[in-house]
């Protein structure tokens, strides 16, 4: 496992699982805008596209994706300096109102016209304004752990979180000291 730097002032960083050819980021992008792949995954999940969002038409749920997939990357690429990035990204747990080390994060598009976006990009925070992007995914379900998908995106969080703290990185000092030793 290796980490990209995905803004210039190292704010943000993303995961290249190993043998992966893309890094966590640029995969997910990749695949919210590949039209074929979108319509197999949302015919594959329609009940539940249905039954959580009361879209029937597998196209409109295409063009929704794509259109959020775009907002959401300029919201992620085009980071000025002295943007917050604690309020994009968000604690996992909904409830969860204190910090965590190396706590899980989730980020997507707030004040969607007709339906909430399924879209999220997943994180672990290394301290305030500082991520590690390591997945996403199109969450058509109340509860992660209620599809494979989903679930994946879960235990791609807690590998990556564990990995930094096999490695000592607890913090973003930590990160560069890592990062520095390769």
């Amino acid at each position: 496992m290796t980490f990209d730097l995905i803004t210039e002032d190292g704010r943000l960083w993303a995961v290249r699982y190993d043998g992966a050819e893309d890094n966590a980021l640029d995969a997910v992008f990749n695949q919210w805008n590949d039209v074929l792949w979108l319509r197999e995954f949302f015919k594959a999940n329609i009940d539940d596209l249905v039954s959580y969002f009361k879209i029937t038409d597998v196209d409109d749920a295409v063009y929704d994706t794509i259109e959020d997939s775009d907002k959401l990357e300029c919201l992620i690429l085009d980071i000025s300096p002295d943007a917050d990035l604690d309020k994009l990204f968000r604690p996992l747990e909904n409830s969860r109102i204190d910090e965590k080390l190396l706590s899980k994060e989730k980020a997507r598009i707030h004040n969607r016209p007709h339906h909430a976006s399924w879209l999220r990009i997943y994180a672990i925070k290394l301290e305030p304004g500082k991520y590690i992007i390591t997945g996403g995914a199109i969450k058509l379900t109340a509860k992660m752990q209620e599809r494979e998908h989903t679930l994946r995106e879960l235990q791609n969080m807690e590998k990556v979180r564990q990995f930094l703290i096999a490695n000592n990185v607890i913090d973003e000092d930590a990160f560069q000291d890592y990062l520095k030793e390769l």
